[in-house]
């Protein structure tokens, strides 16, 4: 895919193009916009391998969707592989409108082959970035996009106008199928075999073999306000990302206002997105720039230890200036806690008038959830697995496994019919104490069995407590919250102490957002208002912890009143 398909789009207005269906909007406030995204197999070709995998319209990334607040996206799905598909629109609210959300087999059946689904849905109180992707299996590896949400028409932002916007996003490239490496991964028990190069903006740059032709450029003026739109759609892997010999303002994080920073270097974790502000010199500066991003690995998990590059160049007075010098930015180490921890304590709401921090400060329902890896028995007979000391590797919350349901959640609550899908008992706390950062207990094992889920009352105010484990090493975790935006309100290192550490949370302009990353070795508390009803998933974003199973899902009831309520299901709406 040419970097030109992710050219630069002005905040004002602009025309979008999706291949089978050209629509020219108008951008009033509160209008309706329509889509269609095609899922086909497409071949593609990176580091020298050429292999066909499943797209949207043919692209990867696929289609930028762009709104404004307030505005209605009507998106037509339709599957013409022999895979089956959803698509969750990440970080958008779906207030009453669970039935758009997209998680496989929680808010819906999966939409299968030669099947059509219309994900309807309001932008409500949301401004910002946001992105799109597969919810089933690996399949994100290939299928996600940006989601660009304007402000209301005439509203400005909260800071420098710039003179252009850009997406950025990161990816994996997997020379292998991204769904049979997790499918063989989870039959023997071991860890998946890790991506070939990440990307950004589908391609890899000049710093893997055989990829030098499939670099991202973002060529721009002398003395002028850029803001780029990042997100992190790659697999398994939190990123640090910098811009040789220039400085980031971060200004928005997963759609939500921040108080302005500085920094050399972001940390983004998959799921999140952050707003900066690029600033160019005011003269030619006679060079060209690495836009470089790499892992922060905690734990003991696999990963890739390389680097992904895009290239930022100025646009040059003369045709015939070449081989400049190109200038390569400080990353920080690859297991830098230390810059992770003081870079999120930066993050703070703006917290104004206009964008007030609505944390909660009265709790009705306090939550204590562990977060980490485990084992599982090995299944096969007469045989060891890949997993540590011949077992399966597994993860937990509050050390139960999710196990997947074969009938959506939310179908079997909506229409009653919850006996043999789910049970209502999930636990508030963990039912084994043990020294959680400190020496790991004996036995790793994780629960298995009958899918579990987390009741609140319409309007309940929540405040949770999740924590890492040091079961099978201290590892940070990404952990995203569908249906929600919550308020991060405190976190720290070591064991969570419900005595002392919440006399320190900040009640006051806490960062409002849908992904947080549970501290490596440490713990994170959140809050938020269970103001919409429906079943809302909560998952680690890396995805080979979801697959082995660090998931869990809330049922929020109806309110009494005709607008607290969920709508009912369309009628397109897939079956299992």
């Amino acid at each position: 895919m040419s970097s030109s398909a992710f050219g630069m789009l002005s905040a004002i207005g602009f025309f979008i193009t999706l291949i089978s269906l050209c629509i020219v909007p108008q951008y009033a406030q509160g209008i309706t916009r329509h889509y269609e995204f095609n899922i086909k197999m497409q071949n593609v070709t990176r580091l020298c391998h050429t292999k066909s995998m499943v797209t949207v319209n043919g692209k990867c990334p696929g289609p930028r969707v762009v709104a404004r607040e307030g505005d209605r996206l009507v998106i037509k799905v339709t599957n013409h592989v022999s895979t089956n598909i959803t698509i969750h629109w990440h970080g958008i609210r779906q207030l009453r409108s669970g039935w758009a959300d997209g998680p496989a087999y929680i808010t819906q059946c999966p939409i299968q082959t030669g099947q059509s689904y219309v994900y309807n849905f309001t932008v409500v109180g949301q401004r910002g970035t946001l992105w799109w992707h597969a919810h089933i299996s690996w399949l994100r590896s290939t299928l996600y996009g940006p989601l660009i949400i304007l402000p209301k028409n005439n509203v400005p932002y909260p800071f420098e106008k710039p003179y252009k916007e850009v997406p950025v996003i990161f990816g994996e490239w997997f020379n292998n199928d991204p769904e049979t490496i997790i499918r063989q991964a989870l039959q023997t028990g071991g860890g998946p075999n890790v991506s070939d190069a990440y990307t950004i903006n589908g391609l890899p740059g000049p710093l893997y073999n055989c990829s030098a032709k499939d670099t991202f450029k973002l060529k721009v003026k002398p003395g002028k306000t850029y803001l780029l739109r990042i997100i992190n759609a790659a697999l398994n892997d939190e990123l640090f990302f910098s811009i040789a010999n220039h400085t980031l303002t971060v200004v928005d994080v997963d759609a939500i206002y921040v108080k302005p920073f500085e920094t050399d270097t972001i940390l983004i974790t998959p799921g999140q997105t952050t707003n900066v502000l690029l600033k160019t010199k005011p003269n030619f500066p006679g060079a060209a720039f690495f836009m470089s991003a790499r892992p922060y690995v905690t734990g003991q998990g696999t990963f890739d230890n390389s680097s992904v590059a895009g290239i930022l160049e100025y646009e040059f007075p003369s045709p015939h200036l070449k081989n400049l010098p190109l200038f390569k930015p400080n990353l920080p180490p690859l297991n830098d806690t230390s810059f992770a921890a003081n870079y999120t304590k930066k993050l703070r709401s703006l917290a104004s008038p206009l964008f007030p921090a609505n944390v909660p400060k009265k709790v009705d329902k306090h939550f204590f959830f562990t977060v980490g890896l485990g084992t599982n028995p090995c299944d096969h007979k007469n045989q060891t697995c890949q997993g540590p000391n011949g077992t399966k590797f597994a993860a937990s919350v509050n050390n139960i496994s999710f196990t997947q349901p074969t009938t959506a959640l939310l179908q079997a609550h909506y229409f009653g019919k919850s006996n043999g899908v789910y049970s209502p008992d999930f636990p508030i706390n963990p039912f084994h104490w043990f020294n959680y950062t400190g020496n790991p207990p004996n036995n790793t094992m994780v629960n298995n069995g009958t899918t579990k889920v987390m009741v609140l009352p319409f309007n309940t105010s929540v405040e949770l407590v999740m924590q890492d484990t040091s079961i099978l090493g201290a590892e940070s975790h990404p952990l995203h919250l569908h249906g929600f935006n919550f308020f991060v309100v405190g976190q720290g290192f070591g064991n969570y102490d419900p005595q002392k550490d919440p006399k320190n949370f900040n009640l006051v302009d806490p960062i409002e957002r849908n992904t947080v990353g549970v501290p490596s070795g440490g713990w994170v508390a959140i809050r938020f208002l269970a103001d919409n009803p429906g079943v809302w998933f909560m998952h680690c974003h890396l995805e080979v912890h979801t697959s082995w199973g660090l998931k869990m899902a809330w049922l929020v009831l109806d309110g009494k009143l005709p607008n607290q309520k969920l709508q009912p299901p369309p009628d397109d709406l897939p079956q299992c």
